[in-house]
Parts: structure tokens; sequence; C-alpha cells
């Protein structure tokens, strides 16, 4: 009885209880969304990482291990590396940041080949001129390039010389002499890769390593990759916690002018069923009942959101955002919206059983 009762007040006010759901599944899929950005972006940049193709991976004293933003290594070094026991090839690249989460990398193209296996052409060839560039797939449909056009990038025009799979250390490559260059790090690298004859011997040759450059971060390619976590982002959980709150306190603000709203609206409704005997917690019973419901459509509204946005960032930034889908954070966000919901319910509710029976029927 009193759950055909919560069915029917809901559907008494279709469009306040829309609005409502809407609010909550908004709320449940930009915390979704946030999660999914976060996670499948670091799980890109760890996947682009491995398609170096190095075993390990060396950067400077002082450096943040994931931070691409200067050149501090000297490039002498690689005929070091490269006489070291069990080093099979020794290359470099350097970083440039171009604007928001954008960088550009410079590499030996032929040394590069060598270690990871030669870029993968889906239009163009390899650099023929000091100031071409290689472009991944993704970037070339955002920003809808082909190979032989022009681009802008670092102040300076560019020749699509070739479109690569993606997958490979960043999506805009260009000669290794010419970043250096026009970043004036000439003889600089931001970071350095190792091949072994055996990747079997990477601990080995990391603790020998170790020994020679005590100073210096040497990871192994698994050791690397698994440093793209959130908490090694400066920063970014405590972003992530901010979005999740306001998100939480937009959907707060919502079930609470809507169940404020409806118990007003229902001033005599609630009168006559304390006339009839209701008690108190008979008539919150039925405003949690309702503000739950709605939380929990909200969520499966907001999961949907969640796939939505994942479709969309596919469609219009493939390049620049990457969105995963993050089923263990269904129940955690769902239950974040419960909450904050009925927090919101609960100063309409009180309201709704402190009323007088008479005065309530009394309402106008």
């Amino acid at each position: 009885m009193v759950n055909k009762l919560v069915f029917e007040n809901l559907k008494h006010r279709p469009v306040r209880t829309l609005l409502s759901i809407v609010a909550i599944g908004l709320e449940v899929g930009l915390m979704l969304t946030m999660v999914g950005l976060s996670r499948g972006m670091l799980a890109e940049s760890a996947r682009r990482a491995r398609g170096v193709g190095a075993d390990i991976w060396v950067r400077a004293p002082g450096s943040a291990a994931i931070s691409f933003s200067t050149a501090p290594m000297p490039e002498a070094m690689l005929p070091f590396f490269e006489r070291q026991p069990h080093v099979a090839l020794a290359t470099g690249s350097v970083v440039h940041p171009i604007g928001g989460i954008n960088t550009v990398s410079g590499i030996d193209l032929e040394k590069f080949g060598r270690m990871s296996g030669a870029f993968r052409y889906l239009a163009g060839g390899p650099f023929r001129g000091p100031h071409d560039i290689l472009v991944d797939e993704r970037y070339a449909a955002q920003r809808k390039i082909s190979a032989g056009d022009t681009i802008q990038i670092m102040n300076r025009p560019w020749h699509v010389r070739g479109v690569v799979e993606p997958g490979k250390l960043a999506r805009l490559v260009v000669p290794l002499r010419t970043l250096q260059n026009l970043t004036g790090t000439s003889g600089k690298l931001t970071q350095i890769f190792l091949k072994l004859d055996d990747p079997k011997r990477t601990e080995a040759v990391i603790a020998a390593l170790k020994q020679q450059l005590p100073d210096y971060q040497i990871y192994s390619i698994e050791e690397f990759t698994s440093l793209f976590s959130v908490s090694n982002f400066e920063g970014l959980a405590e972003f992530i916690t901010v979005v999740i709150t306001l998100s939480v306190l937009v959907g707060f603000l919502v079930v609470f002018l809507s169940m404020y709203t409806a118990v007003l609206e229902r001033t005599r409704e609630i009168g006559i069923l304390k006339s009839l005997g209701a008690s108190s917690g008979y008539v919150l019973s039925l405003l949690l009942r309702e503000t739950a419901l709605l939380a929990v459509v909200g969520s499966l509204v907001g999961i949907l959101l969640a796939y939505a946005s994942r479709w969309a960032i596919g469609k219009l930034v493939p390049a620049s955002l990457t969105q995963v889908i993050v089923p263990d954070w269904w129940l955690i966000a769902g239950l974040i919206a419960l909450a904050g919901a009925l927090l919101g319910a609960l100063y309409p509710g009180w309201k709704a059983v402190r009323q007088d029976a008479l005065e309530a029927l009394s309402y106008e």
C-alpha cells in the first residue's frame, strides 16, 4: 500500500519527478565521468609508454618521474648506456608541452624504430625534412588533419609527413634535433630508453646502473607504468574530490527543493493522512521512500550518462581525453547520491511530520 502510494505521488507530478531524476543522474554521471577520465587518461599514457618497446626507463636526478616539461639529461650519456653489459640499444627523447595536456616528442626516428618497431603508417611516411611531423590517428581525426597538410605547432608551421597508428610514446612526433634547437635544449634529453638483449636481465641491469648512477631514476617498464596512478599526480585526487563534492551538493539542493515543494503541495494530503491515523513515522517513511526511489532511478540514469559521455569524448576529442567505464564506482556513486538525497529530504520530512492535522486540513 505504501509503495503504491509512493509511485502514485511521483507519477502525479511528472515534471518535478523527471527534473529530480535528471539532476541526480547528472550528479552520478559527473562522478563516474571524472573517475573514468582520470583512469582512462592514465591508462592511455601507460599504454603509450609501453609502446616504446624499452625494458628500462631512465630519468634525471631530481626530476618528477612522470613530468615531461624539461630536458635535463645530457645526450652524451647514450654511449655510456650502450657500453653497459646486456644493453642492446639506447635512445632518448625530448618532450615539450604545447598547451593543455598535449605534448610533442622529439625522437631519433631510426633508433626509435629499432627499439619499438617501426611506426605503422596509415597515410604518408617517415620524416624527410627537419620540419616534418608525424601525428597519430586520433589526433588527426580530432583536428581533421591528413598527410600532406600543414599545421601550426609551437608558433611555426609543420608539414604533416605521416599519420600513424596510435600507441607509441606521443601523439605528435618531430625530429629530435629540430625540437632540441627550438626549445634551447641542444644536446639534452628528457628521458632515455634502454632495450636489453634479454628482458629477463632487467633487474640485474638496473641494480648495476644504480650503483654507477645512484642519483638517477631508473625503472623497469613495469615499474614505470605503475607510476601512472591518481595518487602520483599532484592535485588530481584533490580535484576529483572537489568535483564529487560539488556534484553531491547540487544533488542535495535539487532533492531538498523538490521534497520541500512536495511537502508544501501536499499539506492537505498530509493532514488527511494524519486525521486518518497515520503516524509521523508513516508520513516520514513515505517521503524518504520517494527520495530513495528518485535516487535509485537517478543513479541508473547517471550510469547511462557515463556511457554517453564516453561516446561523445571518443567522437569529439579522442586525442585529448580518454574515458573508461568504471563499474567498481557504480555502487559508490549510487550510495553517495542516495546519502545526499536523503539528507536533502530530512528537513522537508521533519516539516511534514510536525504539521498539525487541523492546520493542514485548513491549508489553501
